[in-house]
């Protein structure tokens, strides 16, 4: 039965979700599709949860997350009234969407990147302006500037960029918020911030001290491992900020959440050990792929992206019969995590036959 409704929903996307591993008769089925930390929970930010969360579930969470907050701010060297927190990086950015953007304002962003912003700016009534990538995946910041007029109300990029792994330069960072009005936000997204190695990459916090006009997104879903409990958080000016409250979904951060922020944040040192260790895995990955001839931009994520255009959808069935679950996109490349060791060894045997196929 047809039902009324937005006109403009029919032509908003669906986010996809990565895929599950294919299961496939005496292999292991990896889950290499959503940029997941490979690694479980650690044991004592399961303890924290278990003690000092999951007996109060039948009470609402602390709507501000005030703890994580203050803890935030502190780390950050900012106030607390600049910290907002959302179910995840996400919904912290549809916050700030909601807030600056409607029927008649434009948002421009870097394409491809990450796929929920065309979703994010659509459902608020707003226009997307996709700014097409450089050809090795990174963000074209000249014609981003071009892209900015009248009608523009908030400016994205995204840092390293989903899929393409590529990283911002801090003299790029730099020469945008020169040619942004003062008045028109710019949004850093660095929800893969602490995998980035780039020696010239940008710092938004850097910049953040800077400008007036400056969201900083990152969340605990990565680096952290806590994808699945949807925490992440905002740093912006106080009036940004307060405005952002406003819109966001009450209630909607969980006390679990915020209890396993607390204690991820405590065990900082044994997250970073993980993190450095998918670094090298990263770069364990990429030499055995360039060795075998495959160009494609240096990742700075904890993911890195094959370009391979036309022949997309033929080699991620190779992907398919090695019980890999990749993430494709049609007719432009697949973007491949970093999981565990024998799902890498899987991904360097699969690239290997796609080039003796002639990929």
């Amino acid at each position: 039965m047809a039902y009324l409704h937005r006109a403009i929903i029919d032509t908003i996307p669906s986010y996809k979700q990565g895929k599950p591993a294919p299961k496939t008769p005496g292999l292991t089925a990896y889950k290499i599709s959503s940029n997941e930390n490979p690694y479980e929970p650690l044991a004592s930010v399961k303890q924290a949860i278990v003690d000092k969360a999951v007996g109060r579930m039948n009470r609402y969470p602390d709507m501000r997350g005030t703890a994580v907050v203050e803890r935030l701010a502190d780390q950050f060297g900012v106030k607390p009234e600049n910290v907002v927190l959302g179910c995840g990086s996400t919904e912290v950015i549809t916050q700030l969407v909601n807030l600056v953007a409607g029927p008649g304002d434009e948002v421009v962003y870097p394409w491809r990147s990450f796929e929920a912003y065309p979703i994010i700016v659509a459902n608020a009534g707003a226009t997307s302006v996709k700014v097409p990538n450089r050809p090795d995946g990174s963000h074209d910041i000249d014609a981003m500037i071009a892209a900015i007029n009248e009608r523009t109300r908030l400016v994205i990029v995204n840092n390293p960029n989903n899929p393409t792994s590529t990283s911002l330069s801090d003299a790029d960072a730099r020469k945008l918020m020169a040619a942004v009005p003062k008045d028109v936000l710019v949004l850093f997204d660095e929800a893969y911030i602490q995998f980035n190695t780039a020696a010239d990459t940008n710092v938004a916090m850097d910049l953040f001290r800077e400008y007036p006009n400056i969201v900083v997104a990152q969340t605990f879903s990565k680096a952290y491992g806590l994808a699945g409990l949807r925490i992440g958080y905002g740093i912006a000016p106080a009036d940004v900020i307060d405005g952002m409250r406003k819109v966001a979904i009450p209630f909607g951060v969980t006390e679990i959440a915020q209890t396993a922020a607390l204690a991820s944040m405590d065990a900082y040192d044994e997250l970073d050990e993980r993190v450095k260790a998918l670094v090298a895995e990263r770069a364990r990955v990429v030499a055995a792929l360039r060795a075998q001839g495959w160009e494609f931009p240096e990742p700075y994520a904890n993911f890195f992206w094959l370009p391979i255009g036309e022949r997309t959808d033929e080699a991620a069935e190779h992907f398919v019969k090695a019980a890999l679950s990749v993430r494709v996109f049609s007719g432009e490349g697949i973007r491949i995590s970093i999981g565990e060791r024998e799902a890498n060894d899987r991904v360097i045997s699969v690239c290997a036959d796609l080039k003796r196929l002639g990929f």
